[in-house]
C-alpha cells in the first residue's frame, strides 16, 4: 500500500490516531452498530456488505483501500490546523484590488457566521420555514439597490469577476445594440478582466480593452463596463460616457465598490444601466480570496432577465406578508440548455453578513466607515507629495497610486519589513515605469499611515499632514442621495436589540440544527462544530489573495494536501481547487474539455451528450461553454439508454466533444454499463464528464477516475462537509485525468496569464477559507471512516424505500431491487385519485417538523429522498412515520370522509394563527392541525406564515424592503 497522504513538517509532532472509542466518525454517522445491524435486517440483506455489493455495479467497485491513514481525533485534527495555520503570516494588506481588511461585528460573527441554526440551512425553495434567512436577503437585496441608485437586486452572485461577466452576457442579451464587443475599462481589476476573457470566448464575444473616454467607438459594442473607483483609485465622472453609450444602443455595467457609495454619487444617478461588485468589506474577512458575496442590481427593465435570485415579497393564505425567491421560472433548473446562466449556488451566509453588517451600522454608521477610510487616504496622499512623489491629482476614496521607477522593490521591502502589503504594478499598467498601490480601509488607523510613509523613506506625522489636508470629494462626486431609509436600518443600534434581531429571524427557519432535510441529491449531512472551527482562525480568515506566496506557505500546504487527497478519493490524476460552486466545476471541466480537442486540432468538437435526468446546471454549464446540447433518453428504469447514446454519438462522431453524466444517476441508482458508457463516448472521439453531485454514494467503494470517466467536479459542500449556509457558500473543486491537466484554470495572479486556461473564478483558490472544513473532515475520518459513510448512506436510503414502499411506490430499483444513496417516490397516482399534489404532501411535512424532500426533480411530481449517512436511525424512523401518517390522511380524502380543500394536506403548514383561531370551522381539530401524530408539544417547530402564494408574488413582484406603512392591517 502507498504511504498515507498526509504531509506534516519536519518538526512537527505526529497527530496521535483516534483512539476506536472517541473515534470521530463514531459520532458522524448516525446509525450505531446495533441500529445498522436492524437496518440490514429490514432491507433483507445478509450484510452490509452484501447489500454494497447489490447496489454497486461489481465493474466499479474498488476493493483497494484509500492510502489516506487512520483517522485522527478532532482534537488531533484540530492540532494539525494549528500547525498549518501558524505558517500563514498575516500582514497588513493594502493590496486592494476588490480585496480589503474589514471588521466583522462580534454579534454577527458568533450569532450567524458561527450558528448552525444559519449555517446548516438549505436554499429557501421552500419559503414557508426560511422567512428568517428571506428576510436577511431582501435587507441584502435593499441595501444594494439604495447604495447603487438602481431600482432591482439579485440575492447574490459568486465573486466581482463572475458577476461581471454575468453583466456582460447580460447586456448582449438587453442591448438594442447588434454589435458583437464588449469594451472593457483597462483599469478594471485584472482578476475581472481575466474572468471576462474565460466568459468571452467560448460564446463568441468579442472584448475590447482600453480607455473608455479616447479609445470606446459606442457604435461597435453592445456593452460597457467601467470600475468605479477603478482599480488604481480614480473616482471618474462617466455622465458623458453614459450618453454616448446610450445613444448607440448600448448598455453601461459599473463595477462599484460599495462603501465608496457612500460618500461618491451612484451609479443609478450616472446613467449605469447594471451594477456589480463584492460585498467582502462588509464585515467578510478576506480569507484568501473567499467565499464573499457579489450583488448584481439592474434598472427595473432588465429584471426579468437578471441571472441568479431575487427574493421577493408575496402574500401567505391568510393574506398576511411572505418572502420567497422570485421568478423562479428563470431558474436554469428549469430553463436547462436554454438558461442565460448557470448560477445555482450563491454565497446566501455571506450576503446575510453583509447585509446584517449594514443593518448593524445603519446608513450612519458606513458613512462615517467611509468618511474615515478617505480622510486617510487624503492624508496619505498629501504626504507621499511632501515626499517629492509625483501623485496624480485625480479624486480618490481609498486607494493611492503613485510611480516609483526603480525604487519599486526598495519601498515593497520596507513595507513588508514593518508587516504591511502593497501592491506593486509593472511598467505600463499604471505608467510608463514601475508603480505602487496603497489601498486603505476600516481597519486602517494613522500608525499605519505614517509606516507606509516610512517605506518610501519619510518620517512624517499623521497629525501635521492632516491639519493641512483638505479631503472633500468634488462636488460633482459627492452623494447627495439618501440611502438606507427603511427602518431596519435604524431599528437595531445597541447590541441588544440587534442580538435578539438575529434570533428572531433564526427562529423562524428549519436548519439542520432542528431536523433532518431529506432533501436529494443535496446532500445535506453533519457539518460537524470542529470542521468549522478553524475558518475564523485570524490566520485563514484575515489574509489578501493577492499576498505574497512566503505569507500563505501554510495554505499551500492546505491546498496540496486536500488535492492530493481528492486525487487519491477519486482516482483522478490532478485537481483544481479554483471553482467556487459545483455549477463553476461544470463550466471548469468542460473549458478543460474544450482546451484539450482544441489542442489537438478539432475544435469543431462542439456536442455534448446530456442525459434527460440530468440536473439542470449540466446543460446550462454545456451552453455557457460554447457547446450544443443533444439530449439522451432514459429507459423506464432511469438508466441512460444505452442504444440511444450510441446512435447519437455515432451520429455526432466527427463533433462529439463530451458526454456529461451524473453518478449515481438523478434517478437514485448506479448505472449498470457505465464502463459501457464511457467506451462508447470515447470510441466517437468524445471525453466523458462525471457530474459529482451524487460522489457521496462512491467514496472509498469506487473511483470515477479509475472507471473511465475523464474529468469531474466534487461538490465540497456536498460529500466534503462544508454546509450549505441557506444557499451558499459552496466549492466545486474539479478532478481530471492526465491529459485534461494542462487545461485546469490558471490565473494572472499565478502565471501571468499564460496559462492555456483563463480562470472561472475571481481568486486563484475560489473560496479558498472554507477549504479547511473538508481537510478536517477527511483527517478525522480517516480511511475507515470514509467507507463507513458511504455505505450507511447507501443503507439509510435502501432503509427508507423500504419502509415506504407499501405506502409510497419508489420510482427507480436496479435490477436487485435497490436504490443507491437516494430514492424518488412517486405520488403521481395520489393525485388523480384524490386531487393531492406533491407540495401538499412537502408542505404537511412542516407540520410535522420536517423539511420537504426535493420535489418535481427530476420527475415532476415526485419526490427525491436522500437522508445521508449523518442522521439517526430514530430520526430515520420519525421521517418515515410522518411520512406514512401523511399517507393515511391521505387515505382519508381517498374514503371520501372529506376532500382535499377540506383535508390539513392543503392548508398546511399550520401555524400558531390556526392555533389561535376564533373562527375555526374546519373538518379536523386544531391539535390535528398543529400536532399531528408523532409531533412533540414541546418541540414544536411553527412555521411563521401559512402556504405562500407564488402567482401573486410573480404577479406583483416587490425585491426590496416595502415600506413600513404596509405592514399595517
Amino acid at each position: 500500500m502507498n504511504a498515507p497522504i498526509r504531509m506534516h513538517s519536519d518538526t512537527a509532532a505526529l497527530p496521535s490516531a483516534a483512539p476506536a472509542a472517541t473515534a470521530f466518525a463514531d459520532r458522524h454517522v448516525g446509525p450505531g452498530p446495533g441500529d445498522v445491524d436492524v437496518m440490514v435486517e429490514a432491507v433483507g440483506a445478509k450484510s452490509l456488505d452484501a447489500l454494497l455489493d447489490d447496489v454497486i455495479p461489481a465493474s466499479i467497485r474498488d476493493q483497494r483501500p484509500l492510502s489516506l491513514g487512520p483517522a485522527l481525533s478532532e482534537t488531533a485534527a484540530l492540532a494539525r490546523l494549528r500547525e498549518i495555520a501558524a505558517q500563514n503570516q498575516v500582514f497588513v494588506s493594502l493590496i486592494g484590488q476588490g480585496y480589503h481588511g474589514t471588521v466583522l461585528p462580534p454579534v454577527i460573527q458568533r450569532n450567524v457566521l458561527e450558528n448552525p441554526a444559519w449555517y446548516t440551512a438549505y436554499t429557501p425553495y421552500q419559503p414557508e420555514i426560511a422567512q428568517g434567512r428571506l428576510e436577511a436577503l431582501m435587507n441584502f437585496q435593499t441595501m444594494v439597490t439604495d447604495l447603487t441608485g438602481l431600482d432591482v437586486a439579485n440575492a447574490s452572485l459568486l465573486d466581482e469577476a463572475t458577476a461581471a461577466a454575468e453583466a456582460m452576457t447580460l447586456a448582449r442579451r438587453a442591448a438594442i445594440s447588434k454589435a458583437n464587443a464588449f469594451f472593457v475599462d483597462r483599469a478594471v481589476h485584472p482578476q475581472t478582466l481575466a474572468v471576462l476573457k474565460t466568459r468571452a470566448e467560448p460564446l463568441g464575444l468579442s472584448l475590447v480593452v482600453g480607455d473608455p473616454e479616447h479609445d470606446l467607438d459606442p457604435a461597435a459594442v453592445f456593452g460597457v463596463l467601467v470600475q468605479y473607483p477603478d482599480t488604481y483609485g480614480a473616482v471618474r465622472d462617466w455622465r458623458g460616457l453614459s450618453a454616448r453609450v446610450h445613444g448607440a444602443g448600448a448598455l453601461l455595467v459599473f463595477a462599484a465598490d460599495p462603501l465608496a457609495l457612500a460618500l461618491l454619487v451612484p451609479p443609478g444617478e450616472l446613467g449605469a444601466d447594471i451594477a456589480i461588485g463584492s460585498t467582502q468589506r462588509f464585515g467578510v474577512p478576506m480569507g484568501y480570496g473567499g467565499p464573499h458575496a457579489a450583488y448584481m442590481a439592474v434598472r427595473d427593465s432588465l429584471k426579468r432577465t437578471m441571472p441568479g435570485r431575487l427574493v421577493g415579497l408575496s402574500v401567505d393564505s391568510r393574506g398576511a406578508p411572505a418572502y420567497r425567491l422570485a421568478l423562479q421560472t428563470r431558474e436554469q433548473h428549469i430553463r436547462r440548455e436554454k438558461a442565460t446562466s448557470n448560477i445555482c449556488t450563491a454565497q446566501v451566509l455571506l450576503a446575510v453578513i453583509a447585509g446584517l453588517y449594514a443593518v448593524y451600522h445603519g446608513p450612519e454608521g458606513l458613512t462615517a466607515i467611509a468618511r474615515r477610510v478617505h480622510r486617510h487616504a487624503a492624508v496619505l496622499a498629501a504626504g507621499l507629495r511632501r515626499l517629492g512623489l509625483a501623485v496624480p491629482d485625480t479624486a480618490v476614496f481609498d486607494t493611492v497610486t503613485v510611480a516609483v521607477g526603480d525604487r519599486q522593490g526598495e519601498v515593497l521591502a520596507r513595507a513588508r519589513a514593518a508587516r504591511i502589503n502593497l501592491r506593486p504594478l509593472a511598467p505600463g499598467a499604471f505608467a510608463p515605469e514601475a508603480a505602487i498601490g496603497i489601498a486603505l480601509d476600516e481597519t486602517t488607523e494613522e500608525a499605519t499611515v505614517e509606516a507606509v510613509w516610512r517605506a518610501f523613506g519619510g518620517t512624517l506625522r499623521y497629525g501635521e499632514i492632516a491639519a493641512t489636508v483638505d479631503d472633500h470629494l468634488p462636488p460633482r462626486l459627492a452623494r447627495s442621495s439618501r440611502f438606507l431609509t427603511h427602518p431596519v436600518f435604524h431599528r437595531y443600534r445597541c447590541e441588544t436589540e440587534m442580538l435578539r434581531y438575529l434570533r428572531r429571524l433564526a427562529d423562524r427557519d428549519l436548519a439542520l440544527d432542528r431536523a433532518m432535510i431529506p432533501l436529494g441529491s443535496c446532500t445535506m449531512k453533519l457539518n460537524a462544530t470542529a470542521e468549522m472551527i478553524p475558518i475564523t482562525w485570524p490566520e485563514f480568515a484575515n489574509l489578501h489573495p493577492f499576498a505574497p506566496a512566503e505569507q500563505a506557505k501554510g495554505y499551500r500546504v492546505l491546498l496540496d494536501e486536500l488535492a492530493r487527497m481528492l486525487v487519491e478519493i477519486t482516482g483522478y490524476d490532478a485537481v483544481s481547487l479554483q471553482p467556487n460552486s459545483g455549477a463553476q466545476g461544470e463550466y471548469a471541466g468542460l473549458l478543460a474539455i474544450r482546451g484539450y480537442h482544441a489542442a489537438r486540432g478539432e475544435p469543431h468538437r462542439t456536442v455534448c451528450l446530456i442525459p434527460s435526468s440530468a440536473h439542470g446546471t449540466n446543460p446550462a454549464s454545456a451552453a455557457m461553454a460554447g457547446m450544443k446540447v443533444v439530449v439522451v433518453g432514459c429507459d423506464r428504469d432511469g438508466n441512460i439508454d444505452l442504444d440511444d447514446l450510441t446512435a447519437k454519438a455515432t451520429a455526432h462522431a466527427d463533433t462529439l466533444a463530451c458526454a456529461m453524466i451524473t453518478y449515481p444517476s438523478t434517478h437514485g441508482v448506479f448505472e449498470e454499463h457505465i464502463r459501457d458508457i464511457c467506451d462508447v463516448v470515447h470510441a466517437h472521439g468524445g471525453q466523458v464528464y462525471l457530474d459529482g453531485a451524487n460522489l457521496n454514494a462512491q467514496v472509498a467503494l469506487a473511483r470515477p477516475g479509475a472507471y473511465g470517466a475523464d474529468v469531474s467536479h466534487i461538490n465540497l459542500h456536498k460529500t466534503f462537509c462544508i454546509p450549505h449556509g441557506g444557499g451558499g457558500p459552496g466549492m466545486g473543486p474539479i478532478g481530471v485525468k492526465a491529459h485534461l491537466a494542462p487545461f485546469l484554470p490558471g490565473h494572472p495572479a499565478l502565471d501571468g496569464g499564460t496559462a492555456p486556461a483563463g480562470p472561472v473564478s475571481a481568486a486563484p483558490y475560489g473560496s479558498a477559507s472554507i477549504l479547511p472544513i473538508s481537510y478536517a473532515y477527511i483527517l478525522m475520518m480517516g480511511d475507515a471512516g470514509l467507507r463507513r459513510a458511504t455505505a450507511v448512506a447507501i443503507l439509510s436510503a435502501n432503509y427508507i424505500a423500504r419502509r415506504l414502499a407499501p405506502h409510497f411506490p419508489v420510482l427507480y430499483k436496479n435490477h436487485n431491487g435497490r436504490v443507491a444513496h437516494e430514492c424518488i417516490v412517486d405520488p403521481r397516482a395520489l393525485k388523480d385519485s384524490t386531487g393531492v399534489t406533491v407540495d401538499d404532501i412537502a408542505k404537511r411535512l412542516i407540520d410535522y417538523g420536517f423539511h420537504a424532500p426535493t420535489v418535481s426533480f427530476p420527475v415532476a411530481g415526485t419526490l427525491m429522498i436522500e437522508p445521508t449517512e449523518s442522521e439517526s436511525k430514530r430520526e430515520l424512523d420519525r421521517f418515515v412515520d410522518a411520512m406514512i401518517a401523511i399517507r393515511h390522511e391521505i387515505a382519508a380524502v381517498e374514503a371520501g370522509r372529506l376532500t382535499i380543500e377540506q383535508s390539513p394536506l392543503r392548508h398546511a403548514p399550520h401555524t400558531v394563527h390556526d392555533l389561535a383561531d376564533d373562527a375555526w370551522d374546519r373538518a379536523y381539530s386544531r391539535a390535528e392541525a398543529v400536532f399531528p401524530e408523532g409531533v412533540s408539544r414541546t418541540d414544536k417547530y411553527f412555521a411563521p406564515v401559512g402556504r405562500v402564494d407564488n402567482v401573486h408574488g410573480d404577479r406583483n413582484l416587490v425585491c426590496s424592503c416595502p415600506p413600513v406603512e404596509s405592514y399595517a392591517e
